[in-house]
C-alpha cells in the first residue's frame, strides 16, 4: 500500500483512477505479477499482488513513479504524489486462510470508510477488485481463484460467483476488525512457522529500509540465542537464572554483552534476566565490573 504525500489525495476523479489500473496493468505486463485484489481510495491505495519473480521492488518503483508522472503532467502538477516508499506485508500463501483475510480487509476498506451506505451492496463501490469477481468478464492480471479457493468455493462459476457475493455481504457485518491488527501493523502476516522462515532468509540481509518490526524481531532472535549460549556455558537454566540475586555478576555481564550486541530496551533485558525494573538494572550497568575473569563469573 501507499499513500499521498502529506496524506493528500492520489485520485482527484474517476479519470485518475482509471489511470491508475491501467498503469497497474502496464506494470503487471512487464513484471509477472498477478493481482489477487485491489482497492483506490481517496488518498491510498491497497494491493495484494503475487511476484513469480523477485521483483516487487522495481515493478513498484516504476508503478509509481509513472502514474505520479501521468498525475502531474495531467494536472499541472509538480512534486512528490505519493508519501514515500511503498509499505509491503509479506503474506502466507499456504491455503492456510491468510490470504482470504488479506484480499477481504482489502475489499471491505469501502465499508470501514464509509463510502458505502448501510442499503448499498459492496459492488456498489467500483474502485476495487470486488466487483470484478462478480463478473466473468475481467481485466487479464487479475487472478481470482485463489482467493475464491480459501472461501471454499472451487471454481469460477455464475454460481460460484453468486455463493462469494453472500459470504462477502454477510462479512461486512460479522467484520469487528480484531482479525485484521496483524494486517495494519507488522511486516508478514501468516503462521509462526512462515515468519520464522522469512526471518532466516533475511536474517544476514536486514537494512535501514526494512521495516522497524522486521529489525526487532531479528535483534530478539538474536538476543534471545546470546541467553541460551551465555546459559548453556554456564550450565544454568533459564528458571535457575531467574533465581539469582538481582545483581548476580552473570546477569550483569550478560546484560552488558545484550547491550552491546543487540538492541533491546533495558526493560526487555531486565525481564528476561529477572533483575527487576529497567532503572536498577541501568544502575547496576553503570557500576564497574570487578576484575574477574569469565571462568569466575560462572
Amino acid at each position: 500500500m501507499n499513500r499521498g504525500d502529506q496524506r493528500e489525495d492520489i485520485f482527484e476523479d474517476d479519470t485518475d483512477r482509471k489511470s491508475f489500473l491501467n498503469t497497474l496493468g502496464q506494470a503487471c505486463e512487464k513484471t509477472g505479477w498477478q493481482v489477487h485484489a485491489y482497492c483506490l481510495l481517496r488518498n491510498h491505495f491497497h494491493l495484494v499482488v503475487e511476484t513469480p519473480q523477485p521483483n516487487l521492488s522495481d515493478g513498484m518503483k516504476w508503478l509509481l513513479q509513472t502514474y505520479t508522472g501521468r498525475f502531474n503532467r495531467r494536472h499541472q502538477f509538480f512534486g512528490h504524489v505519493f508519501s514515500g516508499r511503498f509499505k509491503a506485508l509479506l503474506v502466507d500463501g499456504s491455503g492456510n486462510g491468510y490470504l482470504r483475510t488479506v484480499s477481504e480487509y482489502v475489499h471491505l476498506n469501502p465499508v470501514r470508510a464509509n463510502l458505502i451506505g448501510e442499503d448499498q451492496r459492496l459492488s456498489t463501490y467500483s474502485w476495487s477488485s470486488y466487483p470484478a469477481y462478480l463478473r466473468a468478464q475481467r481485466a487479464p492480471w487479475l487472478r481470482v481463484d485463489r482467493v475464491l479457493g480459501e472461501f471454499g468455493i472451487p471454481r469460477d462459476t455464475p454460481a460460484g460467483r453468486r455463493q462469494f457475493e453472500r459470504v462477502m455481504e454477510k462479512r461486512r457485518y460479522e467484520a469487528d476488525g480484531k482479525e485484521y491488527k496483524g494486517l495494519e501493523r507488522g511486516w508478514c502476516f501468516g503462521a509462526e512457522e512462515f515468519r520464522q522462515e522469512l526471518l532466516a532468509q533475511v536474517r544476514d540481509r536486514i537494512g535501514p529500509n526494512h521495516f522497524g518490526q522486521e529489525r526487532r524481531e531479528l535483534a530478539e532472535e538474536r538476543a534471545r540465542r546470546i541467553i541460551t549460549e551465555t546459559l548453556s556455558d554456564g550450565r544454568l537454566t533459564p528458571e535457575q537464572l531467574q533465581m539469582l540475586p538481582a545483581n548476580a555478576e552473570i546477569k550483569v555481564q550478560l546484560a552488558r554483552r545484550l547491550r552491546r550486541e543487540t538492541t533491546m530496551s533495558l526493560k526487555w533485558i531486565a525481564e528476561q534476566l529477572g533483575v527487576g525494573s529497567w532503572k536498577y538494572l541501568s544502575n547496576l550497568l553503570g557500576q564497574p565490573l570487578p576484575n574477574r575473569t569469565q571462568a569466575e563469573l560462572f
